[in-house]
């Protein structure tokens, strides 16, 4: 292939090697499902060039987003976190990603893993959308309506439809890539 064409173009460098090497791309592994949780719902209200730009500082501050260890924060570390200007100082969505690391937690338990559980909603295969242009993009569909809706009646906090769709985006639970995408070839020739 001669000319590289992503999904977000080329003048937005902040995101080449994210859109590159992991929107979109099928996630497993239950910590880096906790991380994308916890940062789409950081994101709210704000763009993800800002979260992007904060992410390794989210790491550090989030004991490399590990749910056991972000389950047992207390107001000494809620404190502490609110005075890290690498991070978004948001009290509410401090607050709620030590709730969501308690109930991912129990998810665990109930489940044998996140994965289990969140990848269930999609029958454990990505759902590869035909998306041709920008405009075609959605901001939610009936499964991330659910999705929301089961997770916010057991107590998760920020999981709008909206974030938990960016979600579904992000861990490649939905193929969202442009069809002229590179990526998008990538992750739909052996489907």
């Amino acid at each position: 292939m001669s000319e590289t064409i992503r999904c977000f173009g080329d003048h937005l460098a902040v995101y080449a090697d994210y859109h590159d090497h992991e929107w979109g791309r099928p996630v497993h592994d239950d910590n880096k499902l906790f991380e994308m949780l916890i940062l789409e719902g950081a994101q709210a209200g704000l763009s993800w060039e800002t979260v992007l730009k904060k992410r390794s500082s989210y790491r550090e501050a989030f004991d490399g987003f590990d749910p056991e260890k972000v389950a047992l924060y207390d107001e000494v570390k809620v404190e502490e976190l609110m005075g890290n200007s690498g991070i978004i100082r948001n009290r509410l969505k401090i607050n709620s990603a030590i709730i969501n690391a308690k109930l991912f937690l129990d998810i665990q338990k109930q489940y044998g893993s996140f994965a289990d559980f969140i990848w269930a909603y999609v029958n454990n295969k990505p759902i590869n959308n035909r998306v041709e242009k920008l405009e075609d993009w959605v901001a939610t569909t009936p499964i991330s309506d659910k999705i929301s809706k089961d997770l916010k009646k057991l107590g998760f906090k920020f999981v709008g439809s909206t974030i938990i769709y960016a979600f579904m985006q992000a861990t490649g639970m939905v193929n969202d890539h442009l069809t002229d995408c590179f990526v998008y070839e990538e992750l739909t020739k052996n489907v």
